[in-house]
C-alpha cells in the first residue's frame, strides 16, 4: 500500500499484517486498509472519479470492454465488524462502480468473485458466477473468520448460476438475495425485506439504449472490413459502389443494432431475428423505392439488396438477444438453429446477384 493511502486500523502498527488483497498502484479507490483476523482488507471508496466515469463510458463504447475488471477477494465500505452485512458481486468493474456509489454510509464487505470480468447477470448464465466460484471465495478470502454470521446478500440476477442448498451445505453460509438494482441496496439492508417493485427487473428503451452503443461498434469493425472489400470490386467494378450504397448499407446495420432494441417491445413478432429482419425490409424497401431501383437496369441491384440487407439487420438484432431480458438460452439457440441457415442463404443468394449487377 502506498504511503499516501489512509488506515482505518486502531493502532499505528495494525497495516503490518498481511494483505489479503492485492491491488493496482493505479486503484485509487482503495483509500486504506482495514485490519482483520485473515489480514487487512482494502477499504473501497463510495464516490466515483473522473476515472472511473471515463472508463465506465469507454466500455459502454466496447473500448477495453474484454478487460474492465478488478481483482476478485474481499473489500471493505466504511469501517465495518464481524456483524456487518457482506454482499456478493462481480469483478467487472462497470458493475462494481454501480454498486459501491451506492453504498455511502453503509460499514459492509464487499466479496468479488472471479467472473472474469463479465456482469453478474451474463456471469450467471456462463456458470462463473454460479456455486463453485461463491464457496472458493468464502474458503479462499476465509470469510468466516472474518464475520460472526453465516449470511451472504447476493444480487438477484445471480440466482441463476447458484444453488443457495450447496452453498449452505459446503460453506456453512447462507444465502439471501438482495434487490435487482444497486439503488435498492440500502433500503434492502435497511429493512430486510424487498418489495415488489425490487424484485422486477425492468428493460426500459434507456436502458435498451445504453446498451446500442457496444453493438454498434462491433458491427463498425466488421463494416470495416466490407467496405475494404468493396473498395477492391470497385477497382475493376463497371458500375462501382458509392454513397448511395454507403447509405442503405449503414441504414441496415443502425436497423439491426440501434432502432430494434428501441423498438424491441413494440415489434410485432417474437423472434429478434425476425424482428430486424422487418425493420431491415421495411428500410432498405423505402430506400430503393426512394432512389427508383425498382426499373429496368437496377432491379439486379435492388433485389441484391432486398435480399442481404434485411438479413444483415436480422443477424445484428440477433446478437441483441444475449443483452435482452426477454430471451431465454434455450429459445436463443432454437431461433439461432433456424435464422442462421436463412440469414447465410439469402445473403449469399443477394451477394451474387450484387456482384453480378455492379460487374
Amino acid at each position: 500500500m502506498s504511503k499516501e493511502k489512509s488506515c482505518r486500523c486502531s493502532s499505528d502498527s495494525c497495516c503490518a499484517g498481511e494483505t489479503i488483497k492485492q491491488y493496482g498502484k493505479d486503484d485509487r479507490w482503495v483509500t486504506g486498509e482495514i485490519r482483520t483476523s485473515k489480514g487487512n482488507v482494502p477499504v473501497i471508496s463510495t464516490m466515483l472519479q473522473f476515472k472511473d466515469t471515463l472508463g465506465a463510458w469507454k466500455v459502454r463504447w466496447n473500448i477495453g470492454r474484454m478487460d474492465y475488471k478488478i481483482n476478485p477477494g474481499i473489500y471493505a465500505v466504511g469501517k465495518p465488524d464481524k456483524i456487518s452485512p457482506v454482499i456478493v458481486s462481480s469483478n467487472y468493474k462497470l458493475t462494481f462502480d454501480t454498486l459501491r456509489k451506492e453504498l455511502s454510509g453503509l460499514d459492509c464487505w464487499i466479496l468479488i468473485l472471479d467472473t472474469n470480468g463479465i456482469n453478474v447477470w451474463c456471469a450467471a448464465g456462463k456458470g462463473t458466477f454460479g456455486t463453485d466460484e461463491l464457496v472458493r471465495s468464502i474458503l479462499k478470502t476465509g470469510l468466516s473468520e472474518i464475520v460472526s454470521h453465516r449470511t451472504l446478500i447476493l444480487p438477484q440476477l445471480g440466482a441463476p448460476g447458484v444453488c443457495a442448498y450447496e452453498v449452505t451445505r459446503q460453506s456453512g453460509f447462507s444465502v439471501v438475495y438482495g434487490p435487482v438494482r444497486a439503488n435498492d441496496i440500502k433500503n434492502f439492508i435497511s429493512t430486510g425485506s424487498t418489495t415488489h417493485e425490487m424484485r422486477t427487473v425492468n428493460f426500459t428503451m434507456w436502458d435498451r439504449l445504453v446498451l446500442t452503443p457496444v453493438e454498434l461498434m462491433q458491427a463498425a469493425k466488421t463494416s470495416l472490413m466490407v467496405f475494404g472489400v468493396l473498395f477492391l470490386i470497385n477497382l475493376f467494378a463497371s458500375k462501382p459502389f458509392g454513397v448511395n450504397d454507403f447509405i442503405i448499407y449503414a441504414g441496415a446495420v443502425l436497423m439491426g443494432t440501434v432502432v430494434t432494441p428501441l423498438l424491441l417491445p413494440f415489434i410485432p413478432v417474437r423472434a429478434f431475428s425476425l424482428k430486424g429482419w422487418l425493420l431491415g425490409l421495411c428500410w432498405t424497401l423505402g430506400f430503393v423505392l426512394f432512389k427508383g431501383w425498382i426499373t429496368y437496369g437496377y432491379w439486379l441491384l435492388a433485389i441484391g439488396y432486398l435480399l442481404v440487407l434485411p438479413s444483415l439487420s436480422s443477424f445484428l438484432a440477433m446478437n441483441f438477444t444475449g443483452s435482452s431480458t426477454y430471451t431465454s438460452f434455450s429459445g436463443v439457440i432454437k431461433e439461432m438453429k433456424i435464422a442462421v441457415p436463412l440469414i447465410a442463404l439469402s445473403s449469399v443468394v443477394g451477394s451474387v446477384l450484387l456482384l453480378v449487377a455492379i460487374l
